[in-house]
């Protein structure tokens, strides 16, 4: 059972978040409802969390270097909920980011990311078979993107990129750009006139 917490003012929009995670396919999780910082402290100091999904601008403005600081001994991941527009820097410490647009299959996506980051091999029946966004990193690469600008385009934190990474290229057992570069053209993932430098 994974716990996470919910970190959110809005009654809609935090509760219909944790209704969706408990309906994700092959995730057990126990969501816990915040409304304010205080009620976070509280939280994150007598229970044990897993995750903390918390809207950037929740109590103003969530500091995500404190949190780190006070808590990153806990080993939460932080995932920031995008609500509206927020400004790429802002997001970029967050482990992943999770938005109000998102569908379920984005969702587990994201939330199988975060479980895999520290596995060291793809288990069998999943190798070779990339995630949606595994995919969307593939594209960014062979149209010659740095991890930075990938990491802000995506919303991802530079460390999330690096981690999918690793994990795309024991998946497709690919170690080199110009390999993946053939792999996005033979699956159709890419246009040979979106390539850069071809």
């Amino acid at each position: 059972m994974k716990y996470v917490v919910i970190a959110e003012t809005s009654i809609i929009i935090r509760s219909g978040l944790a209704m969706a995670l408990k309906r994700l396919p092959n995730f057990k999780m126990q969501p816990i409802e915040v409304l304010t910082m205080n009620a976070l402290n509280d939280c994150l100091i007598t229970q044990h969390i897993d995750i903390l999904i918390v809207n950037p601008s929740f109590a103003h403005y969530f500091d995500v270097d404190q949190f780190r600081t006070d808590f990153g001994h806990k080993g939460v991941y932080v995932v920031a909920l995008i609500v509206g527009f927020v400004e790429p820097s802002l997001v970029a410490k967050y482990d992943e980011t999770i938005s109000i647009f998102d569908d379920m299959d984005t969702i587990v996506s994201k939330l199988t990311t975060l479980q895999d980051t520290h596995v060291d091999e793809p288990k069998g029946d999943e190798q070779g078979v990339l995630s949606l966004r595994e995919k969307e990193i593939v594209v960014c690469v062979v149209k010659g993107m740095t991890n930075k600008e990938i990491a802000e385009r995506l919303f991802l934190s530079v460390h999330t990129v690096i981690t999918h990474r690793k994990n795309i290229s024991k998946k497709l057992n690919i170690h080199s750009v110009a390999g993946l570069t053939i792999y996005a053209i033979v699956n159709k993932l890419v246009e040979l006139d979106e390539v850069k430098n071809l």
